[in-house]
């Protein structure tokens, strides 16, 4: 059994503040090949559905990493992600916003080189009634 058995249930965080910057956007666009204009022309974007340019989803999730490390005791070995068994964007996240993380272990499982651990994640927006990401994220941890 690892140290992860005994999170089982409990909520981890919230963590500190990621700030979801322009800049930000625009690099993850360039990396990921995806300018929409939602998410990198902020004069078109200003009279969009949103208001302005909004972060990709996808960006979102990415920023679970970060706040995972924050959140998770150490495992004294490596953590690899597995996959997601399920990704939602309920609400969108407006750039020059801020981001943080809630986490909660759902379960672990012997896996070949360590252990594959379940976990909720749940990503809220300043100033945002809604959460910005709730997903299902699996990751293996490498002794």
């Amino acid at each position: 059994m690892s140290s992860l058995d005994e999170l089982v249930g409990v909520e981890l965080g919230p963590t500190s503040w990621i700030d979801v910057t322009q800049e930000r956007i625009d690099a993850f666009a360039t990396a990921t090949d995806d300018p929409q204009w939602i998410h990198t022309d902020p004069e078109r974007a200003a009279a969009g559905p949103f208001g302005s340019t909004i972060a990709h989803g996808f960006l979102t999730l990415s920023l679970c990493v970060p706040m995972l490390y924050e959140a998770l005791p150490p495992t004294g070995g490596m953590v690899v992600n597995y996959g997601a068994n399920k990704v939602r964007f309920p609400a969108p996240v407006p750039a020059g916003s801020r981001i943080r993380g809630r986490f909660r272990v759902l379960g672990v499982e012997e896996a070949a080189m360590g252990a594959r651990v379940t976990i909720e994640a749940t990503v809220e927006c300043d100033g945002v009634d809604k959460p910005v990401c709730v997903a299902e994220l699996v990751a293996l941890t490498v002794s």
